[in-house]
């Protein structure tokens, strides 16, 4: 393992002009605001669990949060049911897409909380009165997460809930198998909210060394989620995060992490720091094309694959 003081001496910008020369991927179309990302943007950051940030161009540049939303939704949800939320979903990872209209064979349970179905039900599951109250709690502790107050892009928020046709079909269905305790459109509209919150790089990768220093912000101080909690959510990263490409990214990077199809992956070394990397265009299974090779050559370059001997 890569010592502190190598971690701090790091040059993001180096890794960045690294990367940037691959231009394969393409941005994701769901909605006009991610088809119209810009696709040269490239950021990353790096927040060690003592508090030390380093961030290369861009880090500062906003983007909804969109699907690296869901460890924090699920740290959130065990936190406010004080983990009871562990028995209303699965957390084995599927080999499916993440809006796959798929769950658990006999329980109606979403497969984990990582895919669209997990993270709509663990949106539901956070303490608020209703819509605005749910969506209120989620934006205070994702907050929190990151040590700075973050903001819902509304327009995002709105083409989430119009055009989440899949997102629907499983709300309806979780209700239709007892799952879902709260209306189906009332869950969407929070997890829609949820995915349009904005951040940057430095704020993902203080999220992400929020969960890797066992729930206390390292540069806030503040404890968002017990130590419990963090491990639970970093668990579920290392097998499901990058849904069914999990597998070959915990062989190949070896960091537990979250993609996005906003182009973001949060990722999370236990006891060491947490790191983000956002670039727009993605692979097939909705993951950073540049993000990976960041990752890849973040985790080599630091010695942070996790099963290393």
């Amino acid at each position: 393992m890569t010592t502190m003081a190598e971690v701090r001496g790091y040059d993001l910008d180096r890794l960045r002009a690294r990367v940037m020369p691959e231009t394969a991927g393409e941005l994701a179309d769901s909605i006009p605001q991610l088809e119209a990302a810009n696709p040269d943007l490239c950021g990353i950051a790096l927040v060690t669990v003592d508090g030390d940030v380093r961030v290369s161009a861009d880090a500062d540049v906003d983007f909804s949060i969109q699907s690296a939303v869901k460890p924090f939704l699920f740290a959130l949800a065990l936190h406010d049911t004080d983990r009871a939320a562990l028995g209303r979903l699965g957390i084995e990872p599927t080999g499916e897409a993440f809006d796959a209209i798929k769950l658990e064979s006999g329980t109606g349970r979403p497969p984990n909380p990582m895919v669209n179905a997990g993270a709509i039900l663990t949106g539901s599951l956070v303490h608020g009165d209703g819509v605005d109250g749910r969506t209120a709690r989620i934006v205070a502790g994702l907050s929190a997460f990151a040590g700075r107050t973050l903001e819902i892009d509304d327009d995002v928020a709105r083409s989430e809930h119009l055009l989440g046709d899949r997102n629907h079909a499983l709300a309806h269905l979780m209700r239709s198998e007892d799952t879902l305790h709260v209306e189906a459109d009332d869950a969407i509209a929070v997890y829609a909210r949820a995915c349009a919150v904005l951040v940057d790089a430095e704020a993902l990768a203080t999220m992400g060394a929020t969960l890797a220093a066992g729930g206390v912000n390292p540069r806030s101080g503040e404890r968002v989620v017990s130590r419990e909690v963090a491990r639970d959510v970093i668990s579920v990263m290392a097998t499901c995060g990058v849904y069914d490409g999990s597998g070959r990214w915990m062989r190949e990077v070896g960091v537990p992490a979250k993609s996005s199809v906003s182009g973001a992956i949060v990722l999370s070394v236990p006891g060491v720091l947490g790191a983000a990397v956002v670039s727009p265009p993605l692979d097939e299974r909705g993951t950073s094309v540049r993000g990976h090779r960041a990752s890849d050559a973040l985790s080599e370059d630091l010695g942070l694959h996790v099963f290393t001997v």
